[in-house]
């Protein structure tokens, strides 16, 4: 995955979990609907490993 791609992601998470959804949305469907069918893969099982981050739930 991209730097760029895991950075937006993460962006996501941290505006997620301050109740910033609309932003957290804005942040991640761009790099989600550019990626390939291998970074959506990646995407994908980054968003299941880091689900928590979401959340702010350990």
């Amino acid at each position: 995955m991209r730097d760029s791609t895991r950075h937006a992601l993460e962006r996501a998470a941290e505006l997620t979990r301050n109740n910033r959804l609309v932003e957290a949305m804005a942040a991640a469907e761009p790099v989600i609907t550019a990626a390939d069918e291998y970074e959506s893969a990646e995407i994908r099982q980054w968003l299941i490993d880091h689900a928590n981050d979401f959340t702010g739930e350990a």
